[in-house]
């Protein structure tokens, strides 16, 4: 076990790591549907068929990514920190031309650009997304540290969603003189999305400056072989049962980003306000991050983490008997649910490390990158559904994609309302019951699995 504490500088560089990514992928979970359904009038059922094509690729391609750097030697920077460093300018490239509208093309032509640009992002974004989550447990073996690295990441997430899902929505909008009504802007979008990838290539950079990986590879595999890894980690019960439940978070997470702004443009008629929704879902977390050790230290994360999902749960489903037409209101209650989806958002991290440590214990492989990288693939499949779900729902209600349709019929506006309610509320029922009788890692269980294997070193 290493001596060697991490720093302050450490901490800092680690949660920069996922601000640079979220800063891309949050404003994609965003803005890409309304971009696509708005500003290129792609028709719904094309865009589901996009995004069940393109993220079940992502999906495939994470375990891939990640047997693939398992079978790498590592380099004099470390076995993950140089794909970040490589990958990071390349990402925001193709993540600003994935808002690029080229002038004059047919829906179809559009939605073949549509296909090579969000499947290439996918792509990079996993090249940087799955050796930058493998770092934690190279970092560090001490389970408060960990703990208090994906806290420090959770934090450095919610400053990256800041720009995307705070800032953007103030000034992406313009308004029908004749109306008043809203509608996005592809020219202010543009703008925004060049200034935000300019931005993640910064942070990523300090990233690979203030970051290192303390830990060394206690063995090498030449073997390429991701079949049989991801085989191995199927029989892993707490780590199929944490896929399941950290992919409708992912799903519920991004969900709620899509139909939400389509709530707060057509239902509440206050575009602007969907920027509070991620302010009131991050507000949770800066209050009980101080207290998260101690939570950790008295309950378990298996216990807290269950718990505040049903208390998700019973917010959503509030919100969708209730059927409030005012907009504080149901930011009011979002704001509680975010108090109970928090304790999950913030472990889930550390969490990943204890199942790391888990099939170590049983199976003498660490294999940080495959199993990062199989649990990558169930938040990608989240992501799916959350895509798949968003356009099905969408088109179910009957919203119109048609160009020059700024407002939509009455009936649709009250469908965006139950539909942002009652599917949210689902998933995150699932999620508990995932949580509370799958996932057998408790509090105990966590430190037997760490004393078993320092008593091996």
């Amino acid at each position: 076990m290493s001596e060697k504490k991490l720093s302050v500088k450490n901490y800092v560089g680690y949660a920069l790591g996922d601000m640079g990514g979220v800063i891309t992928f949050g404003t994609i979970g965003s803005f890409l549907q309304m971009f696509y359904t708005d500003i290129l009038h792609i028709s719904l059922p094309k865009i589901t068929v996009l995004m069940l094509i393109a993220r079940i690729w992502d999906a495939i391609n994470d375990p891939i990514c990640g047997a693939l750097i398992d079978s790498r030697k590592p380099t004099k920077y470390g076995r993950f920190r140089p794909y970040v460093f490589w990958f990071s300018l390349p990402l925001a490239i193709v993540f600003v031309l994935t808002f690029f509208k080229i002038p004059g093309l047919s829906e179809n032509q559009y939605l073949i650009y549509a296909y090579v640009t969000y499947i290439l992002y996918g792509m990079l974004y996993t090249a940087v997304n799955i050796p930058y989550g493998s770092m934690a447990s190279a970092m560090t073996n001490d389970l408060k540290e960990r703990s208090t690295l994906s806290v420090i990441r959770s934090l450095g997430a919610g400053f990256g969603s800041a720009p995307g899902q705070i800032l953007l929505p103030l000034f992406v909008y313009s308004t029908v003189a004749e109306t008043g009504a809203k509608y996005l802007h592809a020219g202010k979008l543009m703008t925004g999305v060049i200034v935000l990838a300019g931005f993640s290539v910064i942070i990523y950079f300090a990233f690979f400056k203030l970051t290192r990986e303390y830990i060394p590879a206690k063995h090498h595999e030449n073997r390429h072989d991701t079949l049989y890894r991801m085989k191995e980690l199927s029989k892993n019960r707490p780590f199929m049962m944490l896929c399941l439940a950290s992919m409708l978070l992912i799903a519920g997470s991004m969900y709620t980003q899509t139909v939400f702004n389509y709530l707060f443009k057509n239902y509440f008629e206050k575009p602007g306000m969907f920027a509070l929704v991620t302010v009131f879902n991050y507000i949770p977390m800066l209050a009980l991050m101080p207290f998260m050790g101690k939570f950790v230290e008295k309950f378990g994360k298996k216990e807290i983490c269950s718990f505040g999902s049903l208390i998700a749960a019973i917010s959503f489903l509030i919100l969708f008997f209730v059927k409030t037409h005012n907009p504080y209101i149901f930011l009011f209650v979002i704001l509680l649910g975010g108090f109970g989806l928090s304790f999950f958002t913030l472990e889930v991290w550390a969490m990943v490390t204890d199942v790391i440590d888990y099939n170590e214990m049983k199976n003498h492989h660490r294999r940080e990158a495959t199993t990062y990288a199989s649990f990558s693939f169930f938040r990608k499949l989240g992501q799916t559904l959350a895509g798949i779900g968003a356009t099905m729902a969408m088109a179910a209600i009957g919203y119109n994609t048609a160009e020059g349709v700024i407002e939509q019929e009455a009936a649709v506006n009250n469908g965006i309302y139950s539909i942002a309610t009652i599917i949210p509320f689902v998933m995150y029922l699932a999620m508990f019951l995932f949580l509370q009788f799958g996932y057998n890692l408790t509090k105990k269980y966590v430190q037997t699995v760490r004393e078993t294997l320092d008593a091996e070193e």
